[in-house]
């Protein structure tokens, strides 16, 4: 494989499997004789157990941000599994889940913090994809074995997030993107033919349905077309991204270097349809202050018919509305990649074996759990194939419905427990996300973006040539060149 090139809720109810449903499941993949998560298309079971020399057994440490999927969500589920494993081999390695608080700026600065002072005995973390080429240059991760994204498997949009100067350094273990969400009853109301805009439908053609909700009797809920999240945090720049990338196709900030290569005129278009898509005539006015939380909560109180969100919150919006009522699209234009990868630190005492859960966290069927849990899954085999295609057994395909309907599983599925848009809208939005610049300076990149744009929503809004040049100005300040 070729080094690609270079170019972020509410709680909700667990995917639980009893304990002893565990237990058969692991135990059954650890007699050698079947295939299960730990393979990820590998060694085989029987023989993944063994230590690298210098390894010190004990507990593997894996700090994390938090868990979507609950306080006892399918990534720790996925660690018991293979605890379990390791309990029956009698290896002496055991892993622990540290979830770390606050925002995940916060969250950044807790690891670089400690693994720079080697304050803490981290053995893996989970990485944005945007911190790899930063840890990764300031050597507190280390190389990874190649094979972990050199296959056709991983998505390859997903796959280059693991890559910095030449080496794999982290291995993707859940996505993300940006995704439409829609009232799907809104619209039939208001008396669109076709009230599932699907694969097809651009920012023009956004603006056209918003402007027939309009003209039509609307929920006494509604306010406005659609919300998305432009407070002064990362979803500024995410969405800002999103309308870079559609207006300027192929468009690239930063060299594989990480050295800023942006111009003027390309900026300038960018911010332009930044402006389009923000335009108070469409978006809710709360929008310029919303994060994930907020932008949701509108949302799911009626006040838009749309909402760009990320696939985490497909289940959660689920619990609120019917198949009736909620829709899910791609987005229009170009959608950010997001997602978390795994690396073994510098400090680790146990870096082979650290590598070997790693393995097991992101084979192919650790990656079909996360999908039928919630998360955007990495590998293509979680969403293809039959029914019965590399299903999760180790964690169970989720919540059956009592009989009093309590505690069912809102989540609409296929016939194999995918979530029901996995395949079709998930899938495609993946291959076709575009990356936030990759550099070792993002923190740099992100904060000077979001100070530039913030103009954008004030009293006497410069024009896009001198936003452009401003932010063009800014960027050459706070990023090689």
């Amino acid at each position: 494989m070729t080094r690609p090139r270079r170019l972020t809720a509410p709680r909700v109810p667990l995917l639980a499997l009893s304990l002893a449903l565990l237990l058969i499941a692991v135990c059954a993949a650890c007699t050698g004789g079947t295939r299960g998560p730990a393979d990820g298309g590998g060694a085989p079971t029987g023989t993944a157990g063994s230590a690298a020399p210098g390894d010190v057994t004990g507990f593997i440490v894996v700090a994390s941000g938090r868990d979507v999927t609950g306080k006892n969500g399918i990534r720790r589920q996925l660690i018991d599994a293979w605890n379990l494993r390791e309990q029956r081999k009698k290896s002496g390695f055991q892993a622990r889940l540290v979830e770390l608080p606050g925002s995940a700026d916060e969250q950044r600065s807790q690891l670089l913090g400690a693994l720079q002072s080697r304050s803490a005995d981290y053995d893996v973390v989970n990485l944005d994809v945007t911190w790899v080429p930063e840890f990764a240059t300031a050597d507190l991760i280390e190389p990874l074995p190649r094979d972990l994204v050199d296959n056709d498997d991983v998505i390859p949009s997903v796959a280059g997030t693991a890559w910095w100067d030449g080496q794999v350094y982290a291995a993707p273990f859940n996505s993300d993107v940006g995704l439409l969400y829609y009232r799907r009853d809104y619209l039939k109301g208001a008396g669109v033919e076709r009230p599932d805009p699907g694969a097809n439908l651009d920012w023009n053609g956004l603006r056209g349905l918003v402007e027939v909700l309009d003209a039509h009797p609307a929920p006494d809920a509604y306010e406005k077309g659609w919300t998305t999240q432009l407070a002064a945090y990362e979803g500024r720049t995410v969405n800002a991204v999103e309308a870079f990338a559609s207006a300027v196709p192929d468009l690239e900030l930063v060299d594989e270097d990480g050295r800023y290569v942006g111009d003027v005129d390309e900026l300038a278009d960018g911010i332009a349809e930044l402006r389009r898509r923000t335009e108070t005539a469409y978006t809710l006015q709360d929008a310029v202050a919303s994060d994930e939380g907020t932008s949701l909560s509108d949302f799911a109180e009626g006040r838009t018919a749309f909402l760009r969100h990320w696939p985490s919150e497909y289940r959660t919006l689920y619990r609120t509305f019917s198949q009736g009522q909620l829709g899910v699209a791609p987005l229009p234009g170009r959608a950010v990649l997001g997602g978390q990868n795994l690396a073994v630190t510098g400090v680790s005492q146990r870096k082979g074996k650290a590598t070997e859960l790693i393995r097991f966290l992101t084979g192919k069927e650790s990656e079909r759990c996360l999908l039928e849990a919630g998360f955007a899954a990495t590998r293509t085999s979680a969403y293809e194939g039959d029914a019965d295609s590399e299903r999760c057994t180790a964690v169970g395909p989720g919540p059956s419905a009592s009989p009093t309907g309590e505690g069912a599983d809102p989540v609409p599925r296929d016939s194999g427990g995918r979530p029901a848009y996995a395949r079709d809208v998930l899938l495609p939005a993946l291959r076709k996300a575009v990356h936030r610049p990759r550099t070792p300076l993002y923190g740099a990149f992100t904060q000077t973006l979001i100070t530039q744009l913030d103009p954008l929503h004030g009293d006497g809004v410069p024009s896009d040539e001198a936003l452009a040049e401003q932010l063009d100005r800014a960027l050459r300040k706070a990023l090689p060149h």
